[in-house]
């Protein structure tokens, strides 16, 4: 299994690698360099790790084990093109940027896909959070493996069609779900109480679904298409079209579930 000697540069400052960086140095990784485009986001990662840090990309040091791209999507593309040349393995983070983004241009290369949300502020146990790794040759992939297997006890193969579908998967489960907080958020104000009341009953609706099927775990006037429920509803969104909008469509989609 790799050492965990294993010296890493990290490309990229924000949400994730602050706390993959965390994690990494906590289970004894060398993180030696960190590298941002702004400068006050790599020196603060860099110093709360105990790494250098550059804002300039001629600056990465080109003789690491291992590159962890955990850039934005879009900016991808453009920061591999601008790399000098390497000697180690260069992965990317992302969920739905293909494999090929590397081809032609390094030798060694691969995918490190935590599937979870990140916080700069809020820590997370990576030892729970499935990795999903993709390489270009088998002894990458091994390589990636023995790291991820080191940080996590869930560590799954996954080339790039099925990445894409979990990720598309992951902004369903939590993206959309949280934004939907938001929209009760705005709701329950209108009753004059705070989003407080509804915890308890995120809380049990989060934690049915680790034992029961969601299509199981699901209630509420939809899945019985009480109409007179659900028309008494869409009259106190009157007047906020988006609202009604999301009700009408996810109701729809409810009973349709619920009838198959």
């Amino acid at each position: 299994m790799q050492t965990k000697t294993t010296n890493i540069v990290l490309i990229g400052a924000g949400n994730l690698a602050t706390q993959l960086a965390h994690w990494l140095v906590r289970k004894g990784f060398c993180i030696s360099q960190v590298y941002s485009r702004t400068e006050i986001s790599a020196k603060t990662l860099a110093e709360n790790i105990n790494a250098n840090y550059t804002i300039s990309i001629n600056e990465i040091n080109k003789n690491a084990d291992l590159y962890i791209c955990a850039s934005k999507d879009d900016a991808l593309p453009e920061i591999l093109n601008q790399l000098p040349e390497i000697k180690g393995t260069i992965v990317h983070t992302a969920g739905s940027v293909d494999i090929s983004v590397f081809e032609g241009k390094f030798n060694k290369y691969g995918v490190f896909y935590p599937l979870q949300t990140f916080s700069k502020t809020k820590e997370v146990a990576f030892s729970t959070i499935p990795i999903f790794v993709e390489a270009n040759d088998s002894e990458t992939l091994q390589f990636l493996k023995n790291i991820a297997s080191y940080i996590s006890e869930k560590v799954y193969e996954a080339n790039s069609h099925q990445r894409k579908m979990l990720h598309l998967s992951a902004v369903f489960a939590c993206n959309f779900v949280n934004h939907l907080y938001a929209q009760a958020n705005d709701i329950v104000k209108e009753s004059g109480f705070d989003f407080d009341v509804l915890l308890p009953l995120i809380d049990e609706t989060a934690q049915k679904v680790h034992s029961l099927n969601p299509i199981d775990a699901q209630t509420g006037p939809a899945v019985r298409f009480d109409e007179t429920v659900m028309q008494k509803h869409l009259s106190l969104l009157q007047g906020d079209s988006t609202k009604e909008q999301i009700y009408k469509l996810i109701s729809k989609s409810i009973y349709q579930k619920a009838k198959k």
